[in-house]
């Protein structure tokens, strides 16, 4: 029998592929004569240089009912971008939550956007922020101040971690790290080593609350996988962008994908899900930390993804990007349960909802979302005392800033109207709010770029 070589591929006009190896295992093993081998080949090589081109797209669902002009422009861009990302070859569904905002140049996917695609994972359309999620943890018939105080202690708000771990990592997770291509280890064991029990800048927030169901307090906190996931997805894109010149390069770069079905896509995904078993563990470092100090136990805790990706669960092949949208579908969900967190901003009620009636896309807002940018915002308090500001927007709260001075551009004002954003997710059926944990206080990091170490001379 004959034996074939990459030699003999070559010498049939084709250039060394990852594919020869396949071919020629194939037909060292199976006995296949030269006729098998060639067309075998010519398949391989006409998949491996196949362009796929841009599509006309499918239309998108859009569930927001802009009440004033700055919401009706801030939809406008949202649908805009929407309209760009659904020509993106892969994409098969799309829809637009009530809190939507653009993120990013056209065709970006925005906040409270949900992109649903066939055979092909897109870490652009989860972003650097991995796995940004929400836990609360009831902690019973407790002071809240004491709460708020014992956080405050015990985390670390803005760029960076702990100097030091401050929590040991499960081995199994270590292995798993390890093992996984797509995080190259040390640098990313640094990183779940010691950003561990942080909670990061922007966004990002520590609140505590009382349920008006049962009067007891919550601890809720705010945030994705930071530098580790960020490390995940940095990777991530560096495939999926090597994909995309080679086989789609009308593709905008943001939209680049791994497919599902190659080696790079099981690692990426099993990947995705060690970013979320380390973000569930960041956030449960931090509340069991505070009831240690506290010498509390929990009632109860919630966790809730919304910067993910989440395999359909009646076709495989179907991955749902929710960019800032909260799954409300269980089958979604590792941690199957039926209540999930949506927050409002630091002087609203967090809300705890469940599916409504008419939820066809298992999917609800993640938040109030933005109808501005920061820089926006920051111009229409112009002339106003920055103290005048930030009083009369966190007044009856415990507003606190980590860094010692406030973000002005995270107060209430640069945020959608909760009450709109919860009108447009009951009239279209999106969840129902089942409880609501009215606020007592809230930790952010404050504006990080005016005391940011790297401005202050030596």
């Amino acid at each position: 029998m004959t034996e074939f070589s990459g030699k003999d591929l070559i010498d049939m006009g084709f250039k060394p592929a990852k594919w020869f190896g396949q071919v020629l295992s194939a037909a060292n093993s199976g006995g296949m004569d030269s006729d098998a081998v060639r067309e075998m080949a010519n398949n391989l090589a006409a998949k491996e240089t196949k362009i796929i081109p841009p599509q006309e797209g499918p239309t998108f669902d859009r569930f927001i009912n802009p009440e004033n002009q700055a919401e009706a422009d801030n939809a406008d861009a949202v649908f805009a971008t929407m309209t760009e990302i659904m020509k993106t070859p892969t994409v098969v569904a799309g829809a637009v939550m009530p809190d939507a905002c653009p993120a990013g140049s056209l065709g970006t996917i925005p906040v409270g956007g949900v992109i649903s695609t066939r055979n092909a994972v897109h870490p652009g359309m989860h972003s650097a922020d991995v796995c940004c999620s929400l836990m609360t943890t009831d902690l019973g018939d407790i002071d809240p101040a004491a709460v708020l105080d014992a956080a405050h202690k015990l985390c670390h708000f803005g760029p960076g971690g702990h100097r030091e771990p401050v929590d040991t990592l499960p081995a199994s997770l270590i292995q798993r790290i390890e093992a996984n291509p797509f995080y190259f280890t040390e640098p990313a064991l640094d990183l779940a080593r010691h950003h561990l029990r942080t909670i990061g800048a922007s966004n990002h927030f520590l609140y505590v609350g009382r349920s008006e169901n049962t009067g007891h307090v919550h601890l809720v906190t705010h945030h994705g996988s930071r530098g580790f996931g960020a490390h995940l997805y940095k990777n991530g894109m560096n495939s999926a962008e090597a994909f995309r010149r080679k086989h789609s390069p009308e593709t905008l770069k943001q939209n680049a994908w791994i497919e599902l079905d190659s080696q790079d896509g099981a690692d990426y995904m099993d990947g995705l899900a060690i970013a979320h078993d380390w973000t569930l563990l960041n956030h449960a470092s931090l509340h069991d930390a505070v009831m240690s100090a506290l010498g509390v136990g929990g009632g109860g805790r919630l966790f809730s993804p919304h910067n993910f990706v989440f395999r359909d669960d009646r076709d495989p092949s179907i991955i749902h990007h929710a960019k800032g949208a909260t799954p409300v579908k269980k089958a979604f969900l590792t941690d199957k349960h039926d209540t999930m967190i949506v927050p409002m901003n630091m002087a609203e009620p967090v809300l705890l909802v469940q599916p409504g009636p008419g939820n066809a896309t298992g999917f609800a807002p993640h938040g109030a979302g933005r109808v501005m940018t920061r820089t926006a915002h920051r111009k229409i308090h112009e002339g106003t005392p920055e103290e005048e500001v930030v009083a009369r927007e966190t007044q009856g709260i415990d507003a606190r800033f980590y860094c010692g001075i406030p973000d002005t551009s995270e107060l209430p004002s640069a945020y959608k109207s909760a009450a709109s954003v919860q009108r447009d997710m009951a009239a279209f059926g999106l969840a129902d709010v089942v409880d609501r944990i009215q606020p007592h206080g809230c930790i952010m990091s404050g504006d990080i770029e005016r005391n940011a170490p790297w401005r202050k001379k030596s």
